[in-house]
């Protein structure tokens, strides 16, 4: 019981996405309508075109005429009821996709360390597709062949109530069959939902991978894996061919216990004087369209759960809570004084913090650098100060302020990041420089950035300069233009705060020069947060944090630091007899 009432609730909630298309719906309503009397008016004229052929001298001329007029208008009111239904359930799938694709940019760290990124995109495309087809095109197969069915009905009871009545019966059955039908749907059309997920989520594994796949031979464990997801899903999809099969079947069945109950009753009736051989054959054709029409009915509940079950999936997007945002403190440009006091963080579902007691201050015109083995926390660490993720316990300031006191994008105008990865997006160079905020600054602006990150002297060699299409994640670019692309753009911002993240770790020698010449007229007058692996890139910081499982354990200059003989010197001369060899 609480299962059908959940998903009612659901239904109700996903038909609230109907109410701007009204219009639409009323439009393909009024056409339904004509539509189902227009059939009903053909089956009434079904008895004098039959009467008239068992007596040839009753033809009426205008018959023919008449069937012509109702298919006609029939046709039309179709085309009126397909059209505002299409346009009203393609509207409702592309509102959906905004929605959601909006909540996920508003959603924490959290949901994305959870939550791979194919499975959103199945959200995105499958379900909402589904859920379109759920709150309109099933809607659409229930009203027209409703519709169609009460006024086959009607017809029936206008020819003989009797022999109408005396078939009822078998609605109580017909009942049964759908309403286990809609149970059993509803049971698989989740685990379908996440099945195709997985399925998304382990092609996008080896496609994206397909360097690291055939390096290592694993084109069958990649295709072993994915066909036996796939083998899942198919199961699951064929027991909802079964169900529908099954189903569908009975409904027919249970049509034709109804059609013989008719032939007997009616004849009873026609041999008693009560029926002509008109009403008989009008009858017959009534609870002959009665029949697909109740066989569609239930093939629709497929439709219906799978949209349900989708719809379920997209609300708990939309119900997710969105990323803390209460501070009120307006921030136009800040000083740049950044205080960690004894913050602690941890990951969901994790027993062991990722950082325990971390305090530091970088302050404005320094240069902090942060070192570390892999997993010591040092992203984690960054990724705190755009609040990308929540601290547990302690405080971060800014300009004296917890983080928590300012307007989430006013904070996150106060910081400019280049990352080891670059993301580029598929667009001009111009575009991703410019990107976001960023587009209002001026052409001179644009170009100012671009010369300063040492970008002008490949960008000044495409056909289209600064207008040419970088590719899909910066393809058409190397490595190398693509970090001084990310240092353009940080350079267009102008934020008080840097943060750099290992942003020369990939990169070959020439590059590497290039874009930590372009970074030395970057940093000046900011407070620089670097992450570095190679340690011989930070020998002028101010202070250098090294990190170990999630604590500072040592902090100092480089000579500083060298001098004590701890871990960062170990680290030192590890590097330094890697490049030795």
């Amino acid at each position: 019981m609480s299962d059908n009432a959940s998903a009612w609730q659901v239904y109700k909630r996903l038909l609230g996405f109907a109410k701007p298309y009204r219009p639409l719906l009323l439009m393909a309503g009024l056409g339904m309508l004509i539509e189902a009397g227009a059939g009903s008016g053909f089956l009434i004229l079904m008895s004098p075109i039959t009467n008239s052929l068992v007596n040839p001298k009753d033809i009426n001329q205008w018959m023919p005429l008449a069937v012509i007029g109702l298919f006609l208008l029939r046709g039309v009111a179709g085309y009126l009821t397909d059209i505002g239904m299409g346009k009203a359930a393609r509207s409702i799938a592309r509102d959906f996709r905004v929605r959601v694709l909006g909540k996920y940019l508003r959603l924490p760290g959290q949901r994305f360390d959870s939550e791979p990124v194919p499975s959103m995109l199945v959200r995105l495309g499958s379900d909402s597709d589904q859920v379109a087809q759920a709150a309109i095109d099933a809607m659409k197969v229930v009203l027209q062949q409703s519709l169609q069915a009460l006024g086959s009905l009607a017809v029936m009871l206008y020819y003989s109530w009797q022999v109408t009545l005396a078939i009822f019966v078998l609605a109580p059955p017909l009942a049964w069959v759908m309403n286990k039908v809609a149970k059993r749907y509803r049971r698989i059309s989740h685990r379908i939902q996440e099945s195709g997920a997985d399925l998304l989520q382990a092609a996008d594994q080896a496609l994206s991978s397909q360097q690291e796949v055939k390096i290592y031979g694993a084109q069958p464990v990649e295709l072993d894996r994915y066909t036996a997801l796939a083998n899942t899903n198919l199961r699951l999809a064929m027991k909802v061919e079964a169900t529908r099969s099954i189903s569908s079947s009975m409904v027919q069945l249970i049509g034709a216990v109804g059609l013989a109950a008719l032939l007997l009753i009616a004849g009873h009736e026609a041999a008693a004087g009560r029926l002509t051989v008109g009403d008989f054959v009008g009858l017959l054709m009534a609870m002959l369209a009665i029949i697909p029409a109740l066989k569609q009915l239930t093939n629709v509940q497929n439709m219906t759960q799978r949209g349900i079950a989708s719809a379920q999936r997209l609300f708990s997007v939309l119900d997710a809570e969105d990323e803390r945002d209460i501070g009120t403190l307006p921030l136009q440009r800040a000083n740049g004084l950044l205080e960690f006091r004894h913050v602690t963080a941890r990951y969901a579902g994790q027993d062991k913090p990722a950082l325990q007691d971390i305090s530091f201050i970088a302050r404005p015109g320094t240069v902090t650098a942060i070192v570390g083995r892999s997993g010591s926390g040092k992203s984690t660490l960054i990724k705190l100060i755009p609040r990308f993720y929540e601290i547990e316990a302690g405080e971060i300031l800014l300009d004296g302020h917890p983080l928590q006191d300012y307007r989430l994008a006013d904070l996150r105008r106060q910081i400019a990041l280049v990352g080891q990865q670059v993301t580029l997006f598929n667009g001009s160079i111009a575009q991703n420089v410019a990107y976001g905020e960023l587009q209002e600054r001026s052409e001179a602006e644009l170009q100012q950035a671009i010369d300063g990150a040492n970008a002008s002297e490949f960008v000044e060699q495409l056909p289209q300069g600064v207008d040419a299409p970088v590719g899909a994640k910066g393809s058409r670019l190397s490595g190398g233009q693509r970090q001084r692309l990310a240092i353009a753009r940080a350079m267009l911002k102008d934020a008080p705060i840097l943060i750099l993240d290992e942003a020369t770790a990939a990169l070959d020698n020439e590059s590497e020069r290039l874009v930590q010449d372009a970074l030395q007229k970057l940093m000046p007058d900011r407070t620089t947060l670097v992450i570095a692996h190679r340690l011989s890139t930070i020998e002028h910081a101010d202070q250098v944090l090294v990190m170990d499982q999630g604590r500072i354990v040592e902090r100092g200059t480089h000579a500083e630091l060298l001098a004590l003989g701890g871990l960062y010197e170990h680290l030192h001369s590890m590097q330094f007899r890697d490049r030795q060899e």
